[in-house]
């Protein structure tokens, strides 16, 4: 079996010595060209594992070369050798489809972490047999064409070391999406640690995310490795970094630009092999407008930017995640009735995956045998466009007239007479007909839960929710 060949792209003769002693004492084949012209004839010739280059070289700028192997050579990751304090030309490249970067001075250890994540890469492509399309790891679930999409482009991403900004609304799964970019990497053996930003006390920030030596602030009486040295090697997400404070993303953009951290109480930084990913359901370019957020630092995470549709825009899915939640919940034996689905699915989902995973386990609770009726979801009737045409099923009775004596019914507000509220208002016409189904029953809620057609339990909770209460 032959070696992997990696091809080096540098003008400068002593890095390229240094560079080519360091890889062929890891087993490797090299080549290694002094200019632009030299490298596409290699690249003609052979194919490689990696191609690292220099950004600057006599007959043109390697983002050329970036470019050119991106789009000829598909499966074959390409690098690049930056100067130092040059981290604009870095995410430059990075946004030209490299896999990744190295700062002069070209540290080695840094430099061999790199070349094995390479060839772990490529050697993935050369056994397409053992691939699927969707790997079973993968937590994003749905078959729509938006998510179809969604996934193809974290396939792309996931090749890449490249920072990745995720946006989307609450709810709509912006850590799945990163712990499936992870899945699917050449990390995907190594840490995935995800940080809440919004949830950690600003004075502690420094200390949980670096680390600290003991006896550097009181209470430190060991040494602790912080966020990025547990995920060394791996993945670290920056759930909500929309929340960090000024202070914090100074540092923050000084570890990702050199990867190196200093430990609190610490003299010497220390290298970090980490891939950042970053999520936020706020808009970061309106919060570097308004100075809440550094545009270097938003520049530096932003390289790549993957957007999540709401579930509003991908209501095709409500079924499939509909089905893989209730199993989840009660394995598999509950399920929704057609015009409960249909109710679900002329819902909006403000609160997106998350709130559709909520109205089914509050459902579920009020569900007969665990077959979820229309009147177990207790949906928002503000985000209920349809919800007219759902009342008028035989299963809605929340806003439907119960079988009571029609001289004990009051009138409506008349079809011009608009309330101002529609949710208070539905409110009290299913609190003003659960009053007169327990009146009529003096109060006997069993009996009045067989009148409204409904169950003891859901009975129960309208009650408490409406604070209807027993007669003194």
């Amino acid at each position: 079996m032959t070696s992997p060949r990696i091809l080096i792209v540098d003008d400068e003769a002593d890095l390229r010595e240094l560079l080519e002693i360091t890889l062929v004492k890891m087993g490797l084949d090299i080549d290694s060209a002094q200019n632009l012209a030299v490298a596409r004839d290699y690249l003609k010739q052979h194919e490689y594992a990696l191609v690292l280059t220099d950004m600057r070289l006599p007959d043109g700028l390697g983002i050329e070369l970036v470019q050119e192997i991106t789009s000829q050579y598909k499966n074959t990751p390409v690098a690049v050798i930056t100067a130092f304090g040059s981290a604009d030309n870095a995410v430059v490249a990075l946004k030209a489809g490299a896999f990744d970067y190295l700062s002069k001075p070209v540290g080695l250890e840094q430099l061999r972490v790199m070349v094995r994540s390479a060839l772990r890469i490529s050697q993935a492509d050369e056994q397409p047999s053992t691939k699927v399309a969707v790997p079973p790891a993968l937590r994003l679930m749905g078959q729509s064409e938006a998510m179809l999409a969604l996934r193809a482009q974290i396939a792309r991403l996931a090749r890449s070391m490249a920072p990745v900004a995720i946006s989307g609304e609450s709810g709509s799964g912006k850590e799945l999406a990163a712990r499936d970019i992870h899945a699917q990497s050449a990390r995907s053996d190594k840490p995935f640690v995800a940080v809440n930003c919004g949830a950690i006390p600003e004075a502690l920030m420094e200390a949980e995310f670096f680390g600290y030596r003991k006896g550097a602030f009181t209470g430190a009486v060991d040494d602790r490795d912080g966020f990025f040295q547990a995920a060394n090697g791996g993945t670290l997400l920056l759930d909500e970094v929309a929340d960090l404070p000024l202070a914090m993303q100074v540092k923050l953009l000084r570890a990702i630009q050199e990867r190196r951290v200093r430990k609190v109480g610490a003299t010497a930084e220390e290298p970090v092999d980490v891939r950042i990913i970053s999520a936020t359901h706020q808009n970061l370019h309106d919060c570097v407008g308004r100075g809440t957020f550094r545009q270097d630092l938003y520049y530096r995470l932003n390289v790549i930017e993957l957007n999540l549709p709401p579930l509003r825009e991908r209501l095709d899915d409500v079924a499939l995640l509909g089905r893989a939640i209730l199993t989840r919940l009660d394995a598999g034996q509950a399920k929704l009735t057609p015009t409960a689905l249909e109710a679900l699915l002329a819902y909006s989902f403000p609160g997106n995956v998350r709130e559709l995973e909520n109205i089914l386990e509050r459902a579920l609770a009020f569900a007969n045998d665990g077959v979820i009726e229309v009147t177990d979801l207790v949906l928002k009737a503000a985000h209920t466009p349809k919800v007219v045409a759902v009342a008028e099923t035989a299963e809605s009775t929340a806003i439907s007239e119960p079988p009571v004596a029609a001289a004990d019914a009051k009138p409506l507000a008349a079809i011009n007479d608009l309330p101002g509220s529609l949710p208070d208002h539905l409110d009290d016409v299913e609190r003003e007909i659960i009053r007169r189904a327990l009146s009529k029953t003096q109060f006997n809620r069993t009996q009045a839960a067989e009148l409204l057609g409904i169950s003891f339990r859901q009975l129960r909770y309208r009650m408490q929710r409406l604070d209807i209460n027993a007669p003194e």
